[in-house]
């Protein structure tokens, strides 16, 4: 807990960075911008304010406390903790996780002890509620540690897990001893109310092929026994062998293969209306709250090089169970008039996470995106995209937010963020608006190009250039570059050992090639006709190459008289400046912040960008005066 402290505060104070994630990117809660005010996104689940609807899904990401408080920095607020189980010393297949598009693992187990998992835990909320009274954001930081377990009630009955839960439920005596740790690095830590109770509620996640009635069992001891507010999570397979396989396999054109035996000992659509409805009874009874977490992962054959042959099964999450958890909660939520409380997970992201929140989800969680580049930085796009929709529509609150959006009627969607929600009428209940907008949803990511298996990048090197009758051969590469660069050219200067050539002529449109030769997301090679005989020309690592050889003697046109200037010097106001510098103007240019680079300095982690690089490209643009 020390160390933990210590590290967090000095970085704190000495980078404005939390775990090389900038300050900048931080939620703030009290946040105002416009008529639109940050606590609009905030809700009540089982009794206790959540700032946001977003949160983080028991995985990999959600077992160490430094990325349980980087989530919550940077806006996640429900925090469904990695499951534990009572038998948590065993070998488990490595690598266990593949996460090229959508994601698979072979691995069930937590990786940690019961009573590490609790100390991260507690680590956590203790330094949440520190670093909230350090921002001065309020008395509450808005956060719900959400318990997952599994995954059968004789493993739940172990004194590892009892014990686990009576930590949770008061952990006085440990949370004593950590504040003892923390009083020297922070004196005001006796000024802030940290709750003894980490939490009163629980997911429970079930092995895939969990009988019916042990899942009823399980979930009765938790709301009878234990008195906690309980979501159940529920398995894809419900949908059927011919639904799911017509959605995944022929509609979005997937390869994974679900065997035949994952229907046959998975829950029963029929019997999970009938669990629910009892389960309902049993959470009235004991004035809780009881839901469903849609969905676990699909159980699918190994058919990836990833794993080992030992690895019989697999575990699919992330893109391609978006439409069959979609799809899922549109069965469950007709058969039960749009009143279920359902908690999302299945291949949420920035651009379909507005539309899932009109749909009706109380609380929308992601862990494949997360496990992706950029990690928890993600996550700040989630709640921008979510505070513009709710501006357009004129929502002041979740709720309202179901019943003033409405999804478009038209299903054929070809992009990603067609699949996003449009303004439409108001509905007559929160109840209608989310069987409305749920049912136009779940049509339309089956039909969206956006989660076809395709979508993503085959290898064609077809450009929407228009073909003319006398200009035929084009590059493909360089018209799908941003900026436009003669990739050929310094390609072919390069390939001739002639460096300086080359540097000069991507600073013919490129004033940056250092950076960009470290964070360009290189869509050139995508183009690069190569690949229809072997692999793309690492284009990006040409550029970065020769980004450090010789540099050529920039020769900057006449003075003409003329003084500009420019605001901001972010990629777009140094670019400006560049290339009129080179014309012959006289430039100047303003920045409010200490050094120049604009967002990029903040938004890209150091072992993406480093300052060298950026250095070395300002360099560049201020020699020219």
């Amino acid at each position: 807990m020390g160390q933990l402290l210590r590290i967090t505060l000095h970085e704190l104070d000495h980078k404005d960075s939390f775990f090389g994630i900038p300050a900048a990117l931080f939620y703030d809660p009290t946040h105002q911008n416009g008529t639109f005010r940050n606590h609009m996104l905030q809700r009540t689940v089982f009794g206790k304010k959540l700032h946001t609807p977003i949160g983080v899904a028991a995985g990999p990401h959600s077992q160490m406390a430094q990325n349980i408080i980087a989530a919550w920095l940077l806006g996640a607020r429900y925090m469904e903790l990695k499951t534990v189980q009572t038998l948590d010393e065993l070998e488990v297949s490595k690598p266990c996780i593949d996460m090229q598009d959508e994601g698979y693992n072979c691995e069930w187990s937590q990786e940690l002890k019961i009573r590490q998992s609790f100390e991260e835990y507690l680590h956590a909320w203790i330094i949440i509620h520190l670093l909230n009274h350090r921002f001065g954001w309020g008395n509450d930081p808005g956060v719900i540690f959400n318990m997952s377990v599994g995954y059968n009630l004789e493993g739940i009955m172990k004194d590892n897990v009892q014990w686990f839960f009576d930590q949770m439920h008061d952990s006085s005596e440990a949370l004593a001893a950590k504040l003892d740790e923390v009083r020297p690095l922070y004196p005001d830590i006796d000024k802030i109310n940290i709750p003894a109770q980490l939490s009163d509620n629980i997911t429970l996640s079930t092995m895939h092929g969990c009988p019916a009635g042990e899942i009823e069992s399980i979930a009765n001891y938790l709301m009878e026994d234990k008195k906690l507010h309980t979501y159940v999570k529920l398995n894809p397979t419900l949908l059927g062998a011919e639904k799911l396989r017509d959605i995944l396999n022929k509609k979005l054109g997937f390869h994974t293969e679900v065997p035949d035996q994952a229907f046959v000992h998975d829950l029963a659509y029929k019997d999970a209306l009938s669990i629910i409805k009892n389960l309902q009874k049993t959470a009235a009874k004991n004035n809780l709250e009881f839901g469903l977490k849609l969905t676990n992962t699909l159980e699918s054959l190994n058919n990836k090089d990833v794993f080992g042959s030992d690895v019989e099964n697999m575990y699919m999450s992330g893109r391609a169970l978006h439409p069959l958890t979609v799809n899922l909660a549109w069965l469950l939520q007709k058969d039960f008039g749009g009143k279920l409380p359902l908690s999302f997970s299945g291949g949420a992201d920035a651009f379909n996470v507005s539309a899932l929140l009109a749909c009706g989800f109380k609380t929308i969680t992601t862990c494949t995106d997360l496990l992706k580049p950029g990690g928890m930085m993600r996550l700040p796009q989630y709640l921008e995209n979510i505070a513009i929709d709710m501006k357009k529509a004129g929502a002041d609150d979740p709720d309202s937010f179901v019943m003033k959006y409405a999804l478009p009627d038209d299903t054929e969607t070809t992009h990603a963020d067609e699949a996003a929600i449009m303004p439409g009428g108001v509905a007559d209940s929160k109840e209608s608006g989310i069987l409305e907008n749920l049912r136009k949803y779940a049509a339309m990511v089956v039909e969206s190009l956006a989660y076809r298996m395709d979508y993503l990048i085959p290898p064609n090197i077809k450009t929407g250039r228009r073909l003319g009758l006398f200009d035929c051969i084009a590059a493909p590469c360089r018209e799908t570059c941003a900026t436009g660069q003669d990739i050929p050219d310094y390609m072919w200067h390069t390939s001739r050992g002639e460096f300086r050539d080359a540097h000069g002529v991507i600073l013919r449109t490129n004033p940056f090639p250092a950076v960009t030769g470290m964070i360009c997301d290189h869509l050139c090679q995508n183009k690069c006709t190569r690949v229809h005989y072997d692999d793309a020309l690492l284009i990006r690592e040409v550029k970065r190459f020769n980004s450090g050889q010789e540099e050529p003697e920039l020769q900057p046109a006449s003075p003409n008289g003329l003084k500009v200037a420019v605001i901001g010097a972010g990629p777009a106001g140094l670019s400006c400046a560049y290339f009129l510098a080179l014309a012959g103007f006289s430039v100047e240019v303003f920045e409010r912040a200490s050094r120049a680079g604009g967002m990029v300095q903040y938004a890209i982690p150091g072992f993406r960008l480093t300052d060298e690089a950026m250095d070395k490209d300002l360099q560049r643009i201020t020699s020219l005066g």
